[in-house]
This record gives C-alpha cells, structure tokens and sequence, in this order.
C-alpha cells in the first residue's frame, strides 16, 4: 500500500511535536501512519494490522503525545506492551518525539525495582510504557492512578491476549474510564482480539496494512536444509557475503545457547539473550549488539518484538 502523499502538518499537529518529529528524522507519514495518527487524533478507537518496521510505534506515540495536556499532570496515556526491551525503545521514541512539549514519560516493568517506580510516580507522569504484570500491581495498590488515564494502547496485542496475560490485561482496563479510547496493534489477528474486541473496543476503526508479504526495500532468501547443514550453511554465508552484522533465531533457550557456542568455535564474534536471562544482562547485550560490540546475535523471539536495532 503507498502513501497518500501527507505530510506531518497536514494532521494539524501543535508546533511542539511537529518539532519533536522533525528532529527525530521522520520527513514524511508512512502508511501506517498516515492512517492511524488522524483516526487516533479524533478519539476512535482501532486495532491496527502492520508489520514491525513500518513506523508503528510513532502512529501511536504520536497522537499520544499531541492528546496529553501537558497542564495536567495525573496519568493520561498508557502503553502495554509484552517484553522489558519493547517498553524501553518505546519510551524512548516517545520522550525524544515529546520533548519539546515536556511530555514525562516512564517504564515500568518487571525488571524494575518496584520502590523506584513508586518513587518515580509521586512525580508528574503524563505516559507509562509498561508490561501488564507491574503496571497492574501499581494501580491496584493505587500508586498508578489511572481512573483519569483516558488512552490506551495495546502494542503487539496478539502476545498480550495470550494466555499469560489476558486476566491482568482485562484487569487494567476496568480499572481506566468507560469513555477510554483503545488501539490495538498487531501483525496478527488471532480469534482472542476478536473475542476481546468485541468486549473491550467498541465500533473500532480497521487498519490493515498486511497485503505485502515483506516490507519494502527488504528481499528475503531462505533456504530448505536439514538440521544437520545449519551451521555449515551459516558459515558459508558469513565467509562468502559480506554480513557486517547477523541475528539468528532459535526456537528455545537451550538452543541459543548451543548455537551461540558453535558460532564461537567457528572463529565469529557471538553474543546471545533470551527470556531466562537477567533483565540487566538482557540490556546490556541488547545495546553492546546494538552498538556494533560484536558480529552476530543469537536469540528467542523475545527480540523480534518490535526491537529497533
């Protein structure tokens, strides 16, 4: 799907954001945006269907961002999302896109200490980035104060409707106003957001950008091998193409793990994380990778959630 030729001004947003945009580096709308930033702008609710790379994160933050009144300073906007490393890229892009209008925003997951974030929320806060699990545990000892927290959205929904997380999640919501907005966001629609649809998000505005099997600009390969010729077929790769860096996922821990050392032996820099690790650790290898500390990345899908590397 392509663009309607849009531009950030054209959705009438405050000088102050516009400003935050433009320093961010965004020049034009993506179609993902171009079509949930004025639909979110006039208070609909939505579930949203588009890939991760497509600028998701900014259609939800944006809107956010321009809806808060900075003069206010309880709770206005929350954001689950399911893994501690989605909820720090994600606070990120929105305190850099919300500076100029000093929007505060804060994380709050399960890695944190939880006096920290209480300390944190006796100050102003206008968004929470957080994980379901933490953020209902805040609100529930009335610490988080979201009876005036009026948006909602729901990033990589399909994670948070499973079953680890659909009580607290259901939880969260009965606790905000009745009159909520909720934006669902996903690259799946699975039967659980239709069922939750249907309780949760009424007359909701629909947004599929699914019809291209891969984004623009990326050519995918792939290749049918035997268990066996996985790693001979990895080390051809890097010895034959140029790869200045390489992720590599596995289905299970375990694995990583194994992989992670063979790769090692063959004479590549390897890093590796996945969900049994330490939050800090996870962190840590995270912005080591990410800062071109070493060639290859092993991991779960704990890290194909959105993570903008």
């Amino acid at each position: 799907m392509g663009t309607k030729g849009l531009t950030f001004a054209d959705f009438g947003l405050s000088k102050d954001v516009q400003l935050g945009i433009y320093e961010k580096g965004y020049e034009a709308p993506s179609p993902i945006q171009e079509e949930s930033i004025p639909t979110a702008l006039k208070g609909k609710n939505i579930i949203a269907r588009a890939k991760n790379g497509t600028g998701k994160t900014a259609s939800y933050s944006i809107p956010l961002i321009e809806k808060v009144d900075t003069s206010k300073d309880h709770i206005q906007g929350l954001v689950l999302v399911p893994t501690r490393e989605l909820a720090m890229q994600t606070s990120f892009v929105i305190k850099e896109l919300g500076k100029h209008k000093k929007i505060e925003c804060m994380v709050s997951t399960g890695g944190n200490p939880v006096k920290e974030d209480i300390y944190r929320l006796y100050q102003t806060v206008h968004i929470i980035v957080a994980t379901p699990g933490r953020i209902l545990d805040l609100a529930s000892k009335n610490v988080a104060k979201l009876n005036e927290c009026k948006m909602l959205v729901l990033d990589e929904v399909d994670k948070l409707l499973s079953d680890n997380f659909k009580i607290i999640v259901a939880k969260i919501i009965e606790i905000m106003p009745e009159d909520r907005q909720i934006s669902l966001f996903s690259a799946t629609y699975p039967v659980a957001i239709r069922s939750f649809q249907q309780k949760y998000v009424p007359d909701p505005e629909f947004i599929n950008l699914m019809d291209e099997l891969t984004l623009k600009g990326v050519t995918q390969y792939y290749a049918y091998l035997e268990e066996r010729e996985k790693l001979h077929c990895l080390n051809t790769l890097f010895s034959k193409l140029d790869i200045n860096q390489a992720i590599i996922f596995c289905e299970n821990a375990k694995r990583v793990e194994l992989l992670a050392k063979k790769i090692a032996h063959l004479g590549y820099s390897c890093f590796y994380i996945h969900s049994k690790m330490q939050q800090a650790d996870r962190s840590r290898i995270y912005h080591d990778f990410k800062n071109g500390e070493t060639r290859c990345l092993v991991c779960t899908d704990i890290f194909a959630r959105g993570i903008d590397i």
